[in-house]
């Protein structure tokens, strides 16, 4: 990869990712619950917890959670998050993948979700592999939150998200080069999981599909929110030409849907699950 991890790669995404990323569905919660007997008890580490969205989901299903995230405001967003929702048993870390183990001792399930293509693979999954109980598993959460299924459809009770044109309204302002912090990711993000995760002692996959074609309905904040919480458009990017580029997009979202709804079908959610 042409990039390297910076402390701007989020820089003033966290607030917009709480209101532009889809939440995700119970029905992660349950199939979790089910497949891997959760019963209350055990401890949960969510890495590249982001604002706690996952992390706050599953909390209740052990005794208690850590979630860890690089960026200081992803973290700040998540404790402000838990405060709210009145969970007392979750605990909060700066940190990156990276330096695993920081002392956090021994998990029953370690959960990424949206983050581990940003890390040092090989390394973080043996040193997770070490986090993990005896009977521990390690479970990807893929998910892409921030837009639906794309393509036409009829059934909609309002317009889908303009996604090509909002694509197009981004180029149009950073370039044609897709941003990463203070690099670009020339050939996008990276493939080779499976690989990954046997060569570092893990068994498995386990696949479970969850919570696919669901309607939801969405507003134009929240769309503006879902562009500012990419990487590739975090607000920063923009500089001085941020005012500029939001008037743009929302233009562009109120010539697309005057009453400023939108709605899409959630993407297909799977839960990939790995033993040590």
């Amino acid at each position: 990869m042409s990039w390297q991890w910076d402390e701007t790669l989020y820089a003033g995404s966290a607030p917009y990712y709480s209101v532009g990323r889809t939440p995700y569905p119970d029905s992660i919660a349950d199939a979790l619950r089910d497949e891997l007997g959760l019963d209350g008890t055990g401890r949960l580490l969510d890495v590249g917890c982001g604002p706690g969205a996952l992390t706050l989901l599953l909390a209740p299903l052990f005794a208690s959670a850590v979630g860890v995230d690089a960026d200081a405001g992803m973290i700040e967003e998540a404790r402000a998050r838990a405060s709210r929702a009145g969970l007392s048993n979750l605990d909060w870390h700066r940190l990156r993948g990276e330096e695993l183990p920081a002392g956090l001792g021994t998990f029953r399930v370690v959960t990424f979700a949206q983050s581990f293509h940003w890390m040092d693979r090989s390394l973080v999954a043996e040193r997770v592999r070490g986090m993990l109980t005896a009977d521990g598993a390690w479970v990807h959460v893929g998910a892409q939150t921030s837009r639906g299924v794309d393509g036409d459809d009829d059934s909609l009770p309002h317009p889908r998200p303009p996604w090509d044109a909002i694509e197009t309204l981004v180029t149009d302002h950073l370039g044609t080069l897709l941003r990463a912090g203070q690099g670009t990711l020339p050939t996008g993000n990276r493939s080779g999981e499976e690989d990954v995760m046997r060569a570092a002692g893990y068994a498995g996959p386990t696949r479970i599909e969850v919570d696919r074609g669901r309607v939801l309905d969405r507003s134009t904040d929240e769309i503006v929110a879902s562009v500012f919480s990419l990487s590739r458009s975090a607000p920063h990017l923009f500089g001085d030409r941020l005012p500029a580029f939001e008037a743009d997009l929302r233009a562009l979202l109120a010539a697309a849907s005057p009453g400023g709804r939108f709605s899409e079908r959630r993407r297909e959610m799977a839960l990939v699950i790995w033993r040590p």
